[in-house]
């Protein structure tokens, strides 16, 4: 059964001329915002196909709440500082990070049909952002302020709604290990390529905090780890950090 605020979606976003289409298309199990076309993420007009997660307000609210952390570890000289954000899809949260603070900033994916799609949405926000094909840390060699990430952490055995099931790309959804295999490997790793005083930001499944705290701890010396919520007060959001 279509749902009607899908409908109230593609009659507000689509020309007149398209929405009778776009109505169809949707009876077929396409998801409203790749009809469209396009989203709005922080303000900004991003691209989305089938290549790429469709963005969402928790990761909105992870973008805002880094921010409020990089400057409150690192101050005010933001334009100096080396972001990367890992599993970059659209480029949503790499695109905002540089629009918003203007410093240096790498997105990275896996998927090259996914970095078609940002580094065209780059070129249409008038910013600059280096985009580079890596399996997480493959390939990297630079050390950076900031690592943030909204990676896949549904779990193979999760069920998800049909829609986003049916749409949405599963490497960028479903990870090995309950969901925490992309978590594992960024910390894991990270003490290679941070600097003395960094920010590591994460998006989270349900019931995942307590675990990447504790992942972060035993791969992390003395870093302080906050887990914080959404807009629907569950646990979303990991923020790891040495100032």
């Amino acid at each position: 059964m279509i749902r009607e605020k899908d409908k109230d979606y593609i009659r507000k976003y689509l020309p007149s001329d398209k929405v009778e289409e776009g109505l169809e298309l949707l009876e077929k199990g396409i998801a409203p915002q790749y009809i469209v076309g396009n989203v709005d993420f922080f303000g900004n007009v991003l691209e989305i196909n089938n290549n790429v997660l469709i963005p969402r307000f928790e990761t909105e609210l992870l973008v805002e709440k880094t921010i409020d952390y990089i400057k409150k570890i690192f101050g005010i000289n933001l334009r100096e500082l080396d972001i990367i954000d890992i599993g970059t899809g659209s480029g949503c949260i790499a695109i905002t990070l540089k629009k918003e603070l203007n410093s240096r900033v790498i997105g990275v994916d896996v998927s090259p049909l996914a970095l078609e799609v940002a580094k065209r949405n780059a070129i249409n926000n008038s910013v600059v952002v280096d985009f580079i094909q890596s399996d997480i840390f493959e390939g990297i060699s630079s050390k950076f302020d900031v690592i943030i990430s909204n990676p896949p952490y549904i779990r193979k055995d999760e069920e998800i709604d049909k829609i986003v099931y049916d749409n949405e790309p599963h490497l960028a959804l479903y990870a090995e290990e309950d969901g925490l295999y992309f978590y594992h490997q960024i910390l894991k790793n990270a003490s290679r390529y941070v600097k003395s005083k960094f920010l590591i930001a994460f998006e989270i499944g349900l019931d995942q905090g307590n675990k990447i705290k504790e992942m972060a701890n035993q791969y992390l010396e003395d870093v302080k780890v906050v887990v914080e919520k959404d807009y629907s007060d569950r646990e979303r959001f990991v923020f790891i950090y040495r100032d």
